[in-house]
C-alpha cells in the first residue's frame, strides 16, 4: 500500500471512530443494570431480582406524579404490574425444560451503589432436579439496548456469575461444575471488555490522553514527535499509570475497604474527562501527564467497581471475578491503543490531525463531558437516551 493510500485509509478510520464515539457518547448515561440472584434448592430455584427504580420510572411509569423521583408509595402501588410485566421477560430452565413460576407479592427496596432498586421475588419449581440451569432474559432491551442483566447462581457446590445483554440473552450453567471459577473468570473478562466498549466516558478519557501522545508541545504550538519509540514510551507510561490507579481503587471498592457515593463518583469521572481534554486545548499539565492520568484514574476505578460490588459474591468468587474483570478492562484499553496509535503517528504531521483530531476532537470531548457533569451532579436530563 502506498503512503498516500495509507493516509487516506487512516483518515477514514479516525473519522469513523470519532463519529461513532460522538454519536454514542452524546447518548451516554449511567449503565442500566438489573441484578438477578438465583439460589438452587432441590428442584426449586429461589429468585431475587433487583430492578433500578430509575429504569422502572422510565420504562413502566412507576413515577406516577412525574416529578423525577420514585417514592416507596409509588413503588409499592406499581409492584403488581411491575412484577407481572418483568417476570414475563424471564424464563428459568432446568435441563432444557421450563420451570413454573410462582411470584411473591411482597415488595421491598434494596440499596445498590447507584441508588434504590425494587426487589422482586419468585420461586421457580422445576420438573426435575436441575443439573444444567438456563436463563432466558429480555427485560428493558427494547427501550435500552445497553441494558445488562447481571446474574449470580448459587448451588450447593458452586457459585456462577455471568452477564446477559441484548445480543446474548440466554445462558446455561452446569451446577456441579469443577471449572466454575475458571468459567466465572472468563465471563468477567468478557464483562470487562464490554464495559470498556460501552463505557463512553472511560473511552473518551482514554482518547483525551492519547491525542497529544504523538505530538510535542513547543512554546505555543504542537509539533510532531520525533520517533515512534518516544511516542510508545510516553503512551505506556500514561496507560500504565491509569491502569495502576483504577486497579487500586477498583480493588479497594469491591473488597469494601473504601466506598464513595455513586453520584459523586460519576460526577468526578465526567469532570476528569473535561480536565484531560481541556488540557489538550490549553496545556496546564505540560509535563508529567502520566501523573495526571494516575490521579484522575483513581476515581475511574470506583466507577468500574459497581458491577462487582452489587453481585454480592463470596470472597473466593469475588477475587477471581475481580481479577477477570480487570483483565478484560486492560485488554479493552490495549485494543484501543493498538488501533489508534499507529494511525495517529502516521498522521501526526498533518493539519488534519493537529487541528481536526487534537483541537476539534478535544473540544468536542469537553462539550460532551460538561453535559455529563451537569446531568450527574444536578440529576437532570439534558440529552435524549
Amino acid at each position: 500500500m502506498s503512503v498516500r493510500a495509507f493516509h487516506k485509509l487512516a483518515v477514514v478510520l479516525l473519522l469513523s471512530i470519532a463519529g461513532l464515539l460522538c454519536s454514542r457518547a452524546a447518548l451516554a448515561h449511567k449503565p442500566s443494570d438489573a441484578y438477578l440472584f438465583l439460589t438452587v434448592e432441590g428442584p426449586t430455584v429461589h429468585a431475587r431480582w433487583d430492578l433500578a427504580l430509575r429504569d422502572l420510572s422510565d420504562a413502566q411509569g412507576v413515577d406516577s406524579d412525574e416529578n423525577g423521583e420514585v417514592t416507596w408509595a409509588e413503588a409499592r402501588a406499581a409492584y403488581p404490574n411491575v412484577a407481572a410485566s418483568s417476570f414475563a421477560e424471564l424464563r428459568v430452565l432446568s435441563n432444557g425444560a421450563e420451570c413454573t413460576r410462582s411470584p411473591e407479592s411482597t415488595p421491598a427496596v434494596a440499596q445498590h451503589t447507584d441508588g434504590a432498586y425494587l426487589v422482586l421475588r419468585a420461586d421457580f419449581v422445576c420438573p426435575a432436579l436441575p443439573t444444567i440451569l438456563g436463563v432466558r432474559y429480555g427485560l428493558f432491551f427494547a427501550r435500552d439496548p445497553q441494558h445488562r442483566g447481571i446474574v449470580r447462581v448459587d448451588s450447593a457446590t458452586a457459585t456462577h456469575s455471568f452477564v446477559l445483554s441484548k445480543d446474548d440473552r440466554e445462558k446455561s450453567v452446569t451446577l456441579d461444575d469443577p471449572g466454575a471459577l475458571r468459567r466465572a473468570f472468563f465471563a468477567m473478562v468478557r464483562a470487562g471488555l464490554s464495559h470498556i466498549a460501552e463505557g463512553y466516558d472511560h473511552l473518551l478519557f482514554l482518547f483525551a490522553l492519547l491525542f497529544p501522545a504523538v505530538l510535542v508541545r513547543k512554546e505555543e504550538t504542537w509539533e510532531p514527535a520525533p520517533t515512534f519509540r518516544k511516542v510508545l514510551f510516553d503512551v505506556l507510561r500514561v496507560v500504565t499509570a491509569f491502569t495502576v490507579a483504577h486497579s487500586l481503587t477498583l480493588s479497594l471498592a469491591v473488597l469494601g475497604v473504601v466506598r464513595l457515593p455513586s453520584r459523586l463518583v460519576e460526577s468526578v469521572i465526567a469532570a476528569s474527562v473535561v480536565v484531560a481534554a481541556a488540557n489538550n486545548l490549553k496545556p496546564v499539565f505540560k509535563e508529567g501527564r502520566f501523573a495526571v492520568a494516575f490521579v484522575l484514574g483513581l476515581m475511574h476505578g470506583f466507577g468500574f467497581s459497581a458491577t462487582l460490588e452489587d453481585l454480592e459474591l463470596s470472597h473466593g468468587a469475588l477475587v477471581v471475578s475481580l481479577f477477570g474483570f480487570n483483565v478484560g478492562v486492560e485488554l479493552g484499553q490495549l485494543a484501543v491503543v493498538l488501533v489508534f496509535l499507529p494511525l495517529a503517528y502516521r498522521l501526526r504531521a498533518t493539519r488534519f490531525y493537529r487541528r481536526g483530531v487534537l483541537i476539534f476532537g478535544s473540544a468536542a470531548i469537553v462539550a460532551i463531558a460538561l453535559v455529563w457533569l451537569a446531568e450527574r451532579a444536578f440529576v437532570v436530563k439534558l440529552l435524549p437516551g
